[in-house]
């Protein structure tokens, strides 16, 4: 009982403390309206306390989206129509929790793939709602999915393990995430043992990446990582992230800045241009924006478009600017992939000429920082996600970033 009130009592001191620091930042200097900020591109110290929520959606961020439905307000007012009327929102929505996920490379079925990725967007979800709505039944709703699956699961198997764990930790993660710190209903014993889950079944399959898979599988484990650092307060981890994001990105979208050949994923023996060439999908023309998966589909680019946004926005709400890092080459590869989406015709040194259009609903959050926090010059990708706009969720690790993430800055 004891510990239980102390638990109570950080949770409530969090929540007081939160808004006297980053006004404290704000007279200081930092900010988000212009782009100059007192976020650092170091390390940050490992005694600094992590910002709560502030996996993805930061409690302001919250706090916008909230005053923007209650006021009736567009994209987010619909935004938040398609979120509520989705069947991850369902007030009888029920867990299907497995105790191993099997999920296979090829057409043999799965066990607990799907309905782990969905139970979990359907936690994120009623994290949302709880948020926006104040109504405790859909903070119950995301701890009963959150609970049924932690007694339950013990890991993941077969080849697409490491993709399917990235996918359904990312959700978990921000779900928690935005349930732990505004809502007083979650007992420990089930805090507690949800955060075993995330240790025991999720990060230890994430936490190193997969440098021999395509970038996607990589950047989306690095999502998860950080992600899952952020809410277990696991600065180490976190750290982890932050470096895995500062050699990964770099290796998978190109700038002519990087020379003539693009950069080899780091602890990988892929160098040459012949290696390179096969890797990039038979691409061996570069140009700004380029991905790694470019030739294969623009979904799987797109996946990492997300991917990295996420690990920059999470980054930036903990005081670090891997924005600032990337912003140049981040910026071409959205206006790159948004151009020929919206239907440019295709080069012939590019994909042969054939490029498969198949983004998702990816761009809200990067869009949000590099045009809106920034004010980079977007044309290409402004276009294509107001044309896209509400962006709805993939099914996979992408969910509702019109209605958090639209004119957020």
């Amino acid at each position: 009982m004891a510990a239980r009130v102390r638990r109570r009592r950080q949770r409530v001191l969090v929540l007081l403390v939160a808004p006297l620091l980053v006004a404290l930042a704000a007279a200081c200097g930092g900010g988000d309206s212009d782009g100059s900020d007192t976020r650092t591109a170091a390390a940050r110290p490992l005694d600094q306390a992590f910002e709560h929520p502030g996996v993805l959606v930061s409690k302001a961020q919250l706090a916008r989206v909230r005053a923007h439905v209650r006021a009736r307000e567009q994209p987010w007012f619909k935004a938040y129509e398609q979120m509520r009327d989705s069947k991850y929102a369902a007030d009888d929505y029920t867990a299907r929790p497995y105790a191993v996920v099997e999920c296979p490379p090829d057409t043999r079925p799965g066990r607990g793939c799907v309905e782990e990725r969905e139970d979990a967007l359907a936690a994120y979800t009623h994290a949302l709602l709880w948020n926006i709505t104040g109504e405790r039944a859909h903070a119950e709703k995301a701890v009963q999915i959150m609970d049924a699956w932690s007694k339950v699961i013990t890991g993941h198997t077969e080849d697409n393990a490491g993709l399917q764990t990235g996918w359904a930790a990312s959700s978990w993660a921000r779900a928690a995430e935005a349930v732990r710190y505004t809502y007083d209903g979650w007992t420990d014993g089930q805090l507690l043992r949800f955060e075993r889950m995330l240790r025991n079944a999720y990060l230890p399959q994430v936490k190193d990446g997969s440098v021999e898979r395509n970038g996607n599988w990589d950047l989306v484990m690095a999502d998860a990582t950080m992600s899952m650092a952020v809410f277990l307060d696991d600065h180490p981890t976190f750290e982890k992230a932050v470096q895995h994001f500062r050699t990964r990105v770099p290796a998978y979208f190109y700038l002519t800045s990087d020379g003539k050949l693009p950069v080899s994923p780091a602890g990988s023996d892929i160098d040459s241009a012949a290696e390179l060439k096969k890797y990039w999908f038979g691409q061996g023309t570069y140009a700004d924006g380029l991905s790694q998966e470019t030739c294969r589909n623009f979904k799987h680019a797109s996946y990492s478009l997300a991917a990295t946004s996420h690990m920059a926005e999470t980054a930036w709400h903990q005081g670090v600017d891997l924005y600032g890092e990337v912003k140049d080459r981040l910026r071409a590869a959205f206006e790159f992939h948004s151009k020929y989406q919206l239907g440019a015709t295709a080069p012939d040194w590019l994909c042969g000429g054939k490029v498969e259009r198949d983004m998702g609903p990816d761009t809200e959050v990067g869009l949000n920082h590099l045009r809106g926090r920034l004010k980079l010059e977007m044309p290409q990708t402004e276009k294509y996600t107001k044309e896209q706009r509400p962006e709805g969720t993939d099914g996979l690790f992408v969910a509702w970033e019109t209605l958090t993430h639209a004119g957020s800055a």
